[in-house]
């Protein structure tokens, strides 16, 4: 049986290399696609790496991956800042959500500074560029093997046999 590694992308992320190249750099969201998929095949996972505009969307994809038990990683974008239906989304999953940024948010300005999503997934990428990709499979992969406990407080993981 093949596992699955969701890497969910949100707004303006399809923009990548032309949109504030001075802030994201010139690397584009397809070239962080191949490295991931080089890197998650590697680990034996099957890549689902996705993009949307759309919030509902990305919801669904959320709720793809709460199906399948398939790991998260999720770069909510625009989306970090405000958006309850994602983060009540990412509540429902119990296994690994790595979330990554680009940037690095914590010294950004204060309307990007803080992440709604942060206090429900398991780890935080912030400030790698496009690399930061690579380390959230990588992460997300060594929590299923090693059964690292959960840092978030919002799925429906039972700690109670950990």
């Amino acid at each position: 049986m093949t596992r699955s590694i969701y890497v969910l992308n949100g707004p303006n992320l399809d923009m990548l290399g032309q949109r504030e190249p001075e802030l994201y750099g010139t690397t584009t969201l397809a070239d962080i696609e191949k490295d991931c998929l080089e890197v998650a095949s590697g680990l034996g996972y099957e890549l689902r790496f996705l993009q949307s505009n759309a919030e509902h969307e990305i919801i669904d994809w959320l709720h793809d991956a709460y199906r399948e038990a398939a790991a998260v990683v999720i770069n909510p974008a625009g989306l970090s800042f405000g958006s309850v239906p994602v983060l009540d989304a990412l509540r429902m999953l119990s296994v690994p959500i790595v979330e990554v940024h680009l940037t690095n948010i914590h010294g950004r300005d204060e309307a990007h500074r803080h992440s709604l999503m942060s206090p429900v997934v398991t780890t935080v990428i912030a400030g790698a560029g496009p690399f930061g990709y690579q380390l959230a499979i990588r992460s997300a992969d060594r929590s299923v093997h090693t059964r690292t406990p959960f840092a978030h407080t919002g799925g429906s993981h039972d700690h109670s046999s950990e």
